[in-house]
């Protein structure tokens, strides 16, 4: 006669089963990518930090795109070993640095102190909130990726644009259309960790991390334009 043990160990495992397992993942990798995001966020205000110190100029917008794709680059076809790890936080490490030159440039105005805390709060509360909207009602956000994706594309030729031409008008306009994609962005990736279509964690972190770097910096334009300060 067989053993229960052994009847237990034939049972095959159910759809429900697997549907349980995903949970147990996605909360496994959420609470690693909260975790690495932290470190991140540290190293990036650390290098902005010495950016802000030795008052390092800003550096050309070409530099600046080909480091941050080249680092990106790195990140992806690294993600999946420990290597992947030291590029993560050569890429927020790079991306803090840049952010050291803009923040000089909004504390030395009148009012540029209250500009850079306000934007910072004002990043600090719309990730929180959403993040913790996605994870405590646990709703699907799916869908809003490829929106999402071209949004960002829409965004990013026009913030080009904008820059190319010096069309302040259209800067403010792209700045407040990346704020609204990046609020999207938070929800569509705090979703997709819980749900289990991301799994790896440091591919989340780059991802939150840069939507996190692209909230700030366009809440301290928009803040600087409405304070007088632009």
């Amino acid at each position: 006669m067989m053993q229960r043990n052994d009847l237990l160990a034939k049972t095959p495992i159910t759809l429900t089963d697997a549907q349980s397992a995903v949970p147990a993942v996605g909360n496994k990798v959420l609470r690693n990518t909260y975790m690495l995001l932290s470190m991140t966020l540290l190293f990036s205000a650390l290098t902005a930090g010495v950016a802000m110190a030795v008052n390092a100029p800003p550096l050309h917008w070409l530099i600046t795109l080909g480091g941050y794709f080249g680092l990106l680059f790195v990140v992806t076809r690294l993600r999946d070993s420990v290597w992947g790890l030291a590029a993560v936080f050569a890429l927020t490490g790079f991306l803090g640095y840049t952010l050291g030159p803009i923040l000089n440039f909004y504390l030395s105005l009148p009012n540029g102190s209250q500009v850079v805390m306000t934007a910072l709060a004002g990043t600090g509360a719309i990730f929180l909130a959403l993040s913790g909207y996605a994870v405590v009602s646990r709703k699907d956000f799916s869908f809003m990726g490829s929106f999402l994706m071209v949004g960002i594309l829409v965004a990013f030729l026009a913030g080009l644009g904008a820059m190319l031409f010096n069309i302040p008008a259209l800067s403010l306009a792209v700045s407040a259309m990346v704020v609204l994609l990046m609020s999207g962005m938070i929800l569509w990736q705090t979703s997709d960790i819980i749900h289990g279509g991301e799994t790896n964690y440091i591919m989340a972190t780059v991802t939150l991390y840069i939507t996190i770097f692209n909230l700030f910096v366009n809440l301290l334009q928009i803040l600087g334009v409405f304070s007088g300060d632009d």
